[in-house]
């Protein structure tokens, strides 16, 4: 992969251990852990986004002395695409604990009797984005259609001066697209690639509805 795309499964590690348990048809019965696997995941990621952002040295008094250490320049703003990434979201909130949030609504809607389908845009809910950092989150980029609308949707609330996205499973489809559409600069956090994708757009192997495995099937 390119400088940009970082594939973090691609190496064994603890991540490589909770990817295997969310894609299992058996450890997905157990929705609780299927939730804090993504939620851990989540956290990895956040570690690992972090060694890239800005940070300034400071003095910290200790019972004993002076330390001088490393704090983060700035929090950056989480933003979720609603349902499916809210343990994702809270596994990057664990450890930036201080970020603002932004969350988005988007649902497939399907366009006639056969697989199409158009991602449209429900809700919006963001502080101002202006010259931020924007970490945008969502477990799976089947098309890529829903994570580009988010991003152009969050422009209504300005224009961020760094953007990474953090997805747990990308098809090799939708990874290519979002890189196409989305600013060159954006960096991608990325737990694994997979090859291909049905015609309903789910990713395979993939892991399934991540929505449903973590909330409860939908109507």
């Amino acid at each position: 992969m390119s400088a940009d795309v970082h594939v973090l499964g691609e190496k064994p590690s603890l991540l490589s251990q909770f990817l295997a348990e969310i894609r299992d048809v058996e450890t997905q019965r157990d929705t609780q852990r299927f939730r804090r696997n993504i939620e851990r995941i989540g956290e990895i990621f956040a570690y690992e986004i972090s060694r890239s952002l800005p940070h300034r040295s400071v003095e910290v008094k200790t019972p004993l002395g002076v330390s001088r250490c490393q704090k983060l320049t700035a929090q950056p703003v989480l933003a979720t695409i609603l349902r499916a990434g809210l343990p994702l979201h809270q596994g990057l909130l664990n450890y930036f604990d201080r970020a603002e949030n932004a969350f988005i609504s988007a649902y497939r809607k399907h366009v006639g009797d056969d697989d199409r389908f158009e991602v449209e845009i429900e809700y919006l809910s963001s502080p101002p984005l202006d010259g931020k950092t924007v970490i945008l989150c969502d477990p799976m980029l089947a098309s890529g259609s829903s994570m580009v609308l988010a991003y152009e949707a969050l422009l209504d609330r300005g224009t961020p001066a760094q953007l990474h996205v953090v997805v747990v499973i990308a098809s090799e489809e939708g990874l290519e697209f979002a890189r196409a559409k989305l600013p060159p600069e954006t960096r991608f956090w990325i737990g694994a690639v997979d090859p291909e994708m049905t015609p309903k757009k789910y990713i395979v192997p993939g892991l399934g509805d991540a929505g449903d495995l973590a909330y409860g099937a939908k109507e």
